[in-house]
């Protein structure tokens, strides 16, 4: 198997409604995320997949979405007086933890036609969590 990994960072914002500490809290992370893209082959430019096509996609969705974007709990009380004040959202279905997170990437960046295989979430240099599509 050949992979090949991009690494893109960006900020966002959360809390964990299901949580009992203090991620139950808004709070904010530089995060780091990898996303790695696998093939048995190579295609005729002897290549998993263009670096840039990999980082034009991911950067692509996670700019738009997730960058600088408060992101919660579709049912998060905050989520209407947070809209009122026109603050920048991303709602999912579940809380948005690192992993559910990374499966997100993942499943958005397939969506667009990367065969990824893995998706890597830092939420801090030392916490990581990961998705690994198909298992």
């Amino acid at each position: 198997m050949f992979t090949v990994t991009q690494v893109l960072e960006f900020c966002y914002g959360h809390r964990l409604l299901d949580y009992q500490g203090k991620c139950a809290h808004i709070h904010g992370h530089n995060g780091r995320v990898e996303v790695v893209v696998g093939s048995k082959t190579l295609d005729g430019q002897s290549m998993v997949a263009d670096f840039s096509e990999v980082e034009r996609i991911v950067r692509g969705f996670v700019d738009q979405n997730l960058d600088h974007k408060l992101l919660l709990r579709r049912d998060d009380p905050l989520v209407e007086p947070l809209r009122r004040l026109d603050e920048p959202l991303f709602l999912m279905d579940q809380d948005p933890t690192a992993e559910s997170i990374a499966r997100l990437i993942c499943d958005r960046a397939r969506a667009a036609g990367l065969d990824v295989s893995e998706v890597r979430l830092w939420e801090t240099p030392a916490s990581v969590a990961s998705y690994v599509h198909g298992r």
